[in-house]
Formats: C-alpha cells, structure tokens, sequence
C-alpha cells in the first residue's frame, strides 16, 4: 500500500492511496478458499466446487465484497500512518478499480484542529453551599409523612369523610354492558386526592362499612378502549372497610420507618437530599462561569462536518421551518459546543484524566440506590443501550475535567439561604432561555480512547 498527501489545505486533508493489484488478488483468493467450503452447487459435491466455478458465477460480488473489506483496512491504516486525528467520517473517492488493476482512491479527510490550552489559574468562579433552613426540613418531614399515611378501622356506623380511605369491590358497565376492566376488588382510595376517577371520591363521603352504592362517573378521555373514552358509567360498589389516618407522631419509631436510624438522622439525610437538588442547579452556573472564560480565551479552528453534524443532532426533532428560523442561533451554538469540547479534551488528555469501566458501573449501581424498586429496569437500560453507557463515561469524563480545573482557578466559596439560591437560579434560568443556551453542553467524548470518532 503506498499511501501519499495529495493536498493540504485548513483543516482538510487529502490522502491519495493504492493497493496493489497482486494484494487485491492475494485477498481474493483466500475469499474463494472460504467460499469453497460454504456453497453447494449443482452436481458437485458439499465443499468440492472448484474455486473456479465459484468465481465463474460470483466473481463480481465476491470482488466487491473483497474490496470493500480493503478500503476499510487501508483506510484505517492510511489515517494511522499519516498520524492524522480525525474529527467525523473520511469520504473516499475511487480512481481505479477493477480485477487486475491496482485499487487507486482518495481519501478526504477534515482533521481536528490543533488546540493550544493557554493558563486558567486567572480564571474566577464561584461556588455555592446552600444552608437549608430547619423550617424547609420540617416541611419535608411532614410532607413525607402525610404521603405514608397510617390508617386505622373506624366504627361501623361512622360514615367516610375527606381524607378517609374506603375500601370497596366494584362492578362496572357502560350502557348495561360489562367491559375490560369494569370490575375491581379491595380498591383503597384516600378521598379527597381524586386518584381514580373525577367525581368519584365526592360520592363516596357518607358511606359507611357493608354498604352498597350505585356511583357514576365519565370514563377518561384517554382510555385505552377508544370505544369506551368519554363514556357515562355506572359502578355498583360494596364498602368492604372505611379508615381514618391515624394521627402522625414525628418521633424515632417514624424515622426507622422511613429507613433512618433516628429523627435526628432522618433531618441529616432530608436536609442532604434537599441540599443536592439546589446544589444540582448551582453546579450548573459555576460550570458556565467557567466555559464562558474558557471559551472566550481560546481561539480554534473547526472543522465544518462537526458543526453540521452537532446542528443535525441538536434540530432533529424540530420542523423545518423551526430549523430555518433559528439557523443563525443553532449554528453558533454548535459552534460553542464543538469548541468546548475539544478545549476540554485536550485539558483531559493533558492531565492524563480517564474514565474506567468500574467507575462506570459504580455509577449505574448509584443510580439504582437511589430509584428502589426499579434495579431491573435500569439496568436492563443500560444492558439493551450500549450508547447509553458510553454517555455516561463521558458524563463522569467531564465532571473529572471540571473538578480538575476547580482545583486550578481561583474559586470563591459562598454560602447562600434557600431563597437566594431560587433568585440565582431563577435568573440563570431565564438569562439563558433569553439567549437560546439552555440545557447545554459541550461536545465532549471520553478521551481514555483515542481522538478518532469514526472511521468507514
């Protein structure tokens, strides 16, 4: 194979490559060896088709077949050789080809740019710790036990009120007829909450034990039968118990029922959680004060196929008059994406920073800690979604750049009450709504591989 640099020009680069005919035929050969062995001609016995024959009547897909296995080997060993980075899909451009000839093409290729990092120790931000007032934490707990209520039998003749939970069987019909679903057994409802249908709790205040009531109500729009959507039905139900909430005693024995060791531990773990969810946002706006400098310091070239590329992946479920209308937007954010992307990169593969497969796993196994109950789909998600695992490698690549540079700048710590975390963020939320950079991120790979993104 010789390979040669037919023209250079930005960040393009244009390969000429040839194959030599008699490797062409070498690979060929050792094709119809590995064909001879599978097919089953006409009068010739299983494996002993002359690989003449074979050729005779397959020749042109099978010399096909062989160059295209060519052209990606040559390819990835031309780009390898050469030492270029490239940044999307190389295009090939066939010269000659045929049997007996050399195989001749071009490769075009758009390079990643060369990215000299200049000092961030210059650099200001600042970062939040958010104290979480004992009357957010209360309202928490009493928040969390009114949502796991207990329930206790009331007398047989006291009748159902707001916040009472009947329990009853139904049986339903629509027009006289019975339909999926028309009948339920042990139903609990908390009346009051109107989880089942509208209207329903309403008429089930005054009920009292062993008794039987006729209800109706309007079957959902959304029904799974279209034909029964909207439709009057009539339920016929029998009150099996009627309960009252127990009264609700904030004490050790509710917080070990909440998983705590005691009350005091309970309000650590609430006042963590509620810490997290601020400091989730917060995090947010110290990283752009970041980007922001790191962006506007750099200079870089990009290459053009990225940022079509990312605009492609970031408008592909707008219409295409949405796409037309926010053209100018879309690409300087892709712009702005792209180039943090390879700022950061390049800081991660200077400081040598990567991401392992346990450090991976450990993080599906923090997610499934923090959802009981959904273990298996979660990682039935990550198992059937193997791009979803390497999202989050680059996820975690990310956060290891970010708390590196944290580490480097000069980062002013504050502390803030709940309610000046909600203006801050408020106010980050609407600036970056105003300016169209909400929800975004840099293009950022995890570089514990190589730079290269794709190869044909």
């Amino acid at each position: 194979m010789k390979v040669e640099v037919k023209s250079k020009k930005g960040l393009r680069t244009t390969l000429s490559v040839i194959v030599d005919k008699k490797n062409i035929q070498i690979k060929m050969d050792e094709r119809l060896q590995e064909l001879q062995k599978e097919v089953s001609l006409k009068g010739f016995r299983p494996g002993k088709v002359p690989p003449e024959v074979i050729k005779s009547q397959f020749g042109k897909s099978i010399y096909g077949e062989v160059v295209d296995k060519i052209l990606k080997e040559t390819t990835t060993k031309a780009i390898d050789e050469k030492k270029l980075k490239i940044a999307g899909q190389p295009k090939i451009d066939l010269k000659q080809f045929g049997e007996g000839k050399d195989l001749n093409y071009e490769l075009q290729i758009d390079c990643l740019p060369s990215v000299t990092l200049k000092s961030f120790e210059k650099f200001k931000a600042t970062s939040f710790k958010v104290k979480i007032e004992d009357k957010i934490i209360e309202e928490k707990i009493k928040e969390i036990a009114n949502q796991n209520k207990q329930f206790e039998e009331k007398n047989e003749n006291e009748k159902a009120i707001n916040e009472d939970q009947v329990i009853f069987d139904y049986s339903a019909t629509v027009d006289g007829n019975k339909f999926d679903g028309s009948e339920g057994k042990g139903v609990k409802l908390e009346l009051g909450k109107n989880l089942f249908l509208q209207g329903f709790d309403d008429q089930l205040i005054g009920v009292k034990k062993n008794d039987t009531k006729l209800l109706d109500a309007t079957l959902p729009a959304n029904h799974p039968k279209k034909e029964l959507a909207k439709k009057k039905a009539i339920f016929k139900c029998k009150i099996l118990n009627v309960k009252k909430p127990k009264a609700i005693k904030i004490n050790d024995d509710f917080a070990k029922l909440m998983g705590a060791k005691d009350i005091k531990d309970l309000k650590n773990l609430i006042e963590k959680q509620i810490s997290s969810q601020y400091l989730q946002a917060l995090n947010s706006i110290t990283k752009k004060e970041i980007f922001d400098q790191i962006e506007k310091n750099h200079q870089v070239d990009l290459p053009q196929n990225l940022v079509d590329q990312e605009i492609s992946i970031m408008t592909q479920n707008l219409k295409p008059e949405e796409k037309e209308k926010h053209k100018f937007n879309n690409e300087k954010l892709a712009k702005s994406r792209i180039k943090l992307g390879l700022l950061l990169n390049e800081y991660g593969e200077k400081n040598n920073l990567k991401v392992s497969d346990n450090e991976v796993a450990n993080e599906i196994q923090k997610q499934i800690r923090g959802m009981p109950g959904q273990e298996k789909m979660i990682l039935e998600y990550y198992q059937k979604n193997p791009s979803a695992s390497q999202s989050l490698k680059g996820s975690l690549y990310e956060e290891k750049i970010i708390e590196l540079i944290k580490s480097k700048i000069n980062l002013t710590s504050k502390e803030i009450s709940t309610k000046e975390a909600e203006k801050i963020i408020a106010e980050f939320n609407n600036l970056s709504t105003d300016s169209g950079k909400s929800k975004t991120t840099p293009s950022i790979k995890n570089k514990s591989k190589s730079k290269k993104i794709s190869k044909t």
